[in-house]
């Protein structure tokens, strides 16, 4: 019987829906259906929808499934639209502590967006002394007269003593009323943060537990078993229980599904990802294999929450041009659906010779010179689609050709009542959306120090072709369009690795903190389904912050490896060397695991006009079906049995440590054994590496082949 993961992603205009055999990672089915904004089920209708569609032309069998998942655009456009429930604060504390935390608890309604505002109710509750349930529940029913709808509880030092955060949840669920504690969101010094971040979490439960409850219910009813994920806003993706706990998880997870795609399914390790749909456009940065994540923000506030980071723009395969006086003036940010317009690239008929040109205000407040083409069978419009396929920049479809005729015919058509040719006109519309794209490139280049002469530009979704091959070409710059792009982000969803991260205050942690924060992190991803084998943790002290996180990832299935699709040592070095800009370099197969391959090659960088020179040795982690797992500038490695591994740390450590302004810089050490990447970058002492290490090798085979990785500090 098959393996069948299901993603689904929930867009702007539509819920894709795709069905993965995990045996081989072939697309088995796709579905789609519009977007459900308006059902009184809201986009739980799509959800399920899309899922039955795609289980019935797929002929997928109930039982065949074994995860659900997908991403969700809901908790975005719910703080967004102000869509969210009035929130009663109960701070505690006691003395000194307690005063302060009552005024930095104490936050006025938070601003989401221009116009929308998050109400907040506040009470300060003296622990000093015994505190009952009772006492308690009259708090909360004061906060309930004032309008508060949720609870949030925060404590002073609650990171530390965290016991009436969980009185205070417990006597709100018992009188029926939902409720966040801060530290089941951070476990960080910080009340005003803690707090803030408790505070839109609680407010958006109500309408996401709703969507969950009405998904799985569905889901259930249909005879699916298996576990029912969501993406989170950091790339992985956790269950529908923990989402219900903490839904402020899920924002801007719909971006994050196409990264999760980008990385696992069209294999990128370095590039800028461009997820274009019909109204605005993803952009975000891989480097190195991974993907770049930023605190989150709402408006100005900052959360104790970690996104991808994701630039947005409001140009996309379906932007309307804006005209004044027989010139392109602008693109988007309305597109055509909203505008209640049709795409003349798609349409039936394709004679758009007798027809008139008009501006419109698509919505209140809008600009009034947005471009209307009328027939008399419709209202159309020329998009940046239509655009790109008349200047034959479209080679890959994604959802279906567009009507050669009718492009041609609206475009010549058009452009003649513009006074300017068919390429003119297709030229002026994508020169504006190339100028909007380079920017926030040229911005993301700049900031995370990529080389532009070596970064490719990597479309995806449903009007990838519509922007990225003009944006390339006006930028100089090289592109691909990413496999099955018109679902990439419900790929995504599919192939998303169940994920968590724990971060807490401690100063000076000892072995025994990191080896317990790293088992915090690593059991929550085996509660939510994660096999034990497969789950990583990474941990990093922040001492400018006082503080250690653990990111632990894992997967729910443990398919058996098709050994037919392995590739062969010269296979695996052609990505390699495509990756490492290896141009005139032999690539080398440094060391292997059943799993993994380290491949790299060694050069020489002259400075000074050649008096000093450099050795480099930039190497790539590769599976053996080939795909990118990291990528390091510059390594030194050594080969070892897992036995031996520590004395070989050691040594790297001794020779590549180094002393700056700060002290001590240790470099960053990682081990691959089996099919994992140990990940120590973050650790600062020799003594952490290597309890860290003790404790995540102690399992395995001792005869077993390892290779260290040591990437020195610059």
């Amino acid at each position: 019987m098959r393996k069948i993961k299901v993603g689904i992603d929930v867009g702007g205009t539509f819920t894709h829906a795709v069905a993965v055999n995990v045996e081989d990672f072939t697309i088995v089915g796709k579905a789609s259906v519009p977007t459900t904004h308006n059902s009184k089920q809201g986009v739980a209708e799509g959800v399920v929808s899309s899922m039955f569609k795609l289980l019935k032309e797929a002929e997928v069998a109930p039982e065949e499934i074994i995860l659900i998942a997908h991403s969700t655009t809901q908790a975005t456009n719910a703080l967004l639209e102000g869509d969210v429930a009035t929130v009663g604060i109960i701070a505690l504390g006691k003395g000194l502590e307690g005063a302060i935390a009552k005024r930095q608890a104490y936050l006025n309604d938070i601003i989401l967006a221009p116009g929308k505002i998050l109400p907040v109710h506040f009470q300060y509750v003296n622990i000093s002394e015994e505190v009952s349930k009772e006492q308690i529940r009259d708090v909360i029913n004061d906060l309930k007269k004032q309008g508060a709808q949720v609870i949030v509880a925060t404590q002073a030092f609650g990171p530390d003593d965290n016991n009436y955060e969980k009185r205070v949840v417990e006597v709100a669920e018992e009188m029926g009323l939902m409720a966040t504690a801060a530290c089941d969101l951070s476990q960080l010094y910080g009340i005003k943060v803690r707090t803030r971040t408790a505070i839109v979490n609680a407010s958006m439960m109500p309408k996401m537990i709703e969507t969950a409850n009405l998904t799985e219910e569905a889901v259930r009813e249909s005879g699916v078993k298996a576990p029912l994920m969501v993406m989170r806003s950091d790339g992985g993706i956790m269950d529908i229980t923990e989402m219900r706990k903490r839904p402020i998880l899920t924002m801007l997870s719909g971006p994050a599904a196409g990264v999760a795609a980008a990385l696992m399914y069209a294999k990128i390790s370095d590039g800028i990802f461009l997820e274009v749909g019909g109204t605005s456009t993803d952009i975000s940065v891989i480097k190195n294999g991974m993907p770049q994540v930023k605190t989150a923000l709402i408006g100005n506030n900052r959360l104790s929450v970690k996104t991808i980071d994701v630039r947005t723009i409001g140009v996309a395969g379906g932007s309307v041009p804006r005209i004044d006086k027989n010139k392109v003036v602008d693109v988007g940010p309305r597109s055509a659906h909203i505008a209640n317009l049709s795409y003349s690239a798609f349409s039936d008929n394709p004679d758009f010779s007798d027809i008139e040109i008009e501006t419109i205000q698509p919505k209140k407040g809008d600009p009034s010179d947005y471009l209307k083409v009328k027939r008399s069978d419709g209202n159309f419009t020329i998009t940046p689609t239509a655009a790109s396929y008349y200047l034959n920049l479209v080679k890959e479809t994604g959802h279906g050709a567009a009507n050669m005729d009718a492009v041609k015919s609206a475009m010549e058509n058009v452009s003649s009542k513009m006074n300017m040719s068919p390429e003119e006109l297709a030229g002026e519309i994508l020169e504006n959306t190339s100028k909007k794209t380079e920017k926030i490139i040229k911005s993301l280049i700049r900031e995370y120090k990529l080389d532009k002469d070596f970064v490719v530009l990597y479309g995806g979704g449903g009007g990838a072709s519509a922007i990225v091959p003009h944006a390339a070409g006006y930028m100089k710059m090289k592109h691909a369009i990413a496999p099955d792009s018109e679902v990439i982000s419900a790929i995504g969803a599919a192939m998303g690795m169940i994920r968590d991260t724990v971060e807490k205050s401690i100063f000076n942690p000892s072995e025994n903190d990191i080896i317990k924060i790293r088992q915090q992190a690593s059991e929550s991803v085996i509660k939510m389904g994660a096999k034990p084998e497969t789950v990583e943790v990474q941990v990093e002290i922040d001492n400018a912050n006082k503080k250690v996180i653990a990111i632990a990832t894992g997967s729910s299935d443990l398919a058996t490896r098709d050994v037919s699709k392995d590739l062969d040592e010269a296979g695996l070095h052609k990505i390699a060397s495509e990756a490492l800009k290896a141009k005139n370099g032999k690539l080398e197969t440094y060391g292997e695991t059943n799993l993994l391959s380290v491949v790299g090659f060694s050069k020489t960088i002259n400075h000074f006009f050649g008096l000093m020179k450099e050795t480099r040795q930039p190497v790539v982690v590769i599976s053996k079906d080939g795909t990118i797992k990291r990528k390091f500038d510059n390594v030194n490695l050594e080969t070892c049995k897992v036995s031996d591994v520590k004395t070989h740390i050691s040594r790297l450590i001794e020779e590549l440590r180094s002393y700056g302004d700060g002290g001590e810089l240790m470099p960053d050490v990682y081990v691959v054994v089996s099919g994992k990447i140990v990940d120590m970058s973050g650790l600062i002492e020799l003594s952490q590496i290597l309890s860290l290490v003790e404790f995540d090798l102690k399992d395995l085979d001792q005869e077993e082949q390892a290779i260290v990785l040591a990437v020195k500090k610059r």
